[in-house]
């Protein structure tokens, strides 16, 4: 395989193992701070017991690496925060981080000048310690401790001998304000994806109710497909996300599931030969269920502090569940799915891109992977009709695998970086 964008040095690296599950739920799952672990991109996180260093960092295996330093002991507290390191020489560093006051506490390592974060602790609670490593090149450095419900405290500027060269990566930190825009356009897209899906889920319904199945069948994915599109906002849908594509059980078990509603209930009625008449009902209780989110939706509110994560989760369950066949009911339209799933998190990149500019470098070869993903995909198709997953060919299977997992690689920093952190 070849990288569409490799850059010096660079080559392909094999996709992270991650947390994504193939159940819908996972979509809605997500703590305020995404457990990434990436060890190759050019601005990766290491997320370990609520200690991030933005930066690739060594393993421990020589005297260079950070696990082979002395901590240096760094106070956090309002009135002394970062008092204990006094510099030192470009290159990793280890530093023990002590909670001196009576209140929990974010800590960042930053570039006092621009305020990019090298390095975080979140939730450093009171008389505990815990540890922050980074690789550091040369330059002026400060502590910043962001007390619980107090202002925050900028540190000493401390001086690091050296190169600036070689040091990891740092990131301006964005906030909940800045993502604000961000989540109303992204709201207001989704209102016009939420009126396509509600005409073309009324189509589906229509062929049901006259009992024209091959109508029926050729209306359910257009519709499905919209709500594909639509993934990063399937949190803020509350129960319509369970009543239109929701917890659903293994392909092997929907004939005997009960409670198997939606999309997926309609299209294995659809393909396994059931009537029209026993499918009005899972039809009519689908159109419903669109309605009231089209209905509802204008009273909802996106929380902007998910949409990083959300981009990152989308393709992340596309991996485990559409290009496992998880969630094919019987039409055979996985890759249909995974390239609605693809749109739907182009959507998201492109709006957080006035954000992501400068703050991460490989979006370019972000943008290539993600294009190229669509290259592969498309090709499975012709006149409307996808090729069935499991009709691909070895070297079919591979290369889309590959060409997914380094875009969901590549989109783990965006998480990190779209992560709202404080700055006062």
């Amino acid at each position: 395989m070849s990288d569409p964008d490799p850059g010096p040095g660079r080559a392909p690296s094999a996709p992270e193992e991650g947390s994504g599950r193939p159940a819908r739920g996972a979509r809605r799952a997500g703590a305020r701070r995404p457990a990434v672990v990436v060890a190759v991109v050019a601005l990766a996180a290491l997320v370990a017991g609520g200690v991030r260093a933005l930066g690739p960092l060594g393993d421990g295996s020589d005297a260079k690496s950070p696990a082979a330093k002395k901590p240096a002991s760094v106070e956090v507290s309002a009135g002394a925060c970062g008092r204990g390191w006094s510099g030192g020489t470009a290159g990793p560093q280890v530093f023990a981080l002590r909670n001196t006051s009576t209140t929990a506490a974010e800590v960042y390592l930053t570039d006092p000048a621009t305020g990019a974060v090298h390095g975080e602790v979140e939730g450093l609670a009171p008389g505990t310690t815990r540890e922050m490593r980074v690789v550091l090149g040369g330059g002026a450095y400060a502590f910043r401790c962001l007390p619980d419900d107090a202002d925050a405290v900028t540190g000493p500027t401390v001086k690091v001998a050296g190169a600036p060269a070689g040091g990891g990566p740092a990131v301006v930190p964005i906030t909940q304000h800045d993502l604000i825009p961000v989540a109303l356009s992204y709201q207001g897209w989704i209102t016009a994806r939420s009126v396509e899906l509600d005409d073309l889920t009324d189509e589906l319904k229509r062929a049901v109710d006259g009992g024209d199945l091959d109508a029926a069948r050729a209306a359910w994915l257009p519709a499905h497909l919209v709500y594909e599109r639509m993934g990063a906002a399937y949190d803020a849908f509350g129960d319509a996300d369970g009543a239109i594509n929701g917890a659903d059980p293994a392909p092997a078990d929907a004939g005997a599931a009960r409670g198997f509603e939606g999309f997926h209930r309609v299209e294995y009625g659809l393909w396994h030969g059931e009537s029209a008449a026993s499918l009005r009902g899972p039809a009519d209780r689908l159109s419903r269920a669109v309605h009231a989110l089209r209905a509802s939706w204008p009273r909802e509110r996106l929380d902007p502090a998910q949409l990083g994560l959300r981009a990152h989760e989308i393709l992340e369950v596309t991996d485990r569940s559409e290009l496992t066949g998880r969630g094919d009911y019987g039409s055979g339209t996985s890759l249909a799915t995974a390239r609605a799933n693809l749109d739907g998190t182009r959507e998201l990149i492109t709006l957080l891109r006035p954000l992501l500019t400068g703050r991460y470098p490989d979006l370019p070869r972000l943008d290539a992977w993600l294009d190229r993903s669509r290259r592969t995909l498309d090709g499975f198709a012709s006149d409307g009709t996808w090729t069935p997953l499991d009709r691909l060919g070895h070297q079919d299977r591979q290369r889309l695998n590959s060409d997914i997992g380094q875009a969901v690689e590549l989109l783990a920093p965006v998480a990190t970086i779209c992560d709202p952190r404080r700055t006062a």
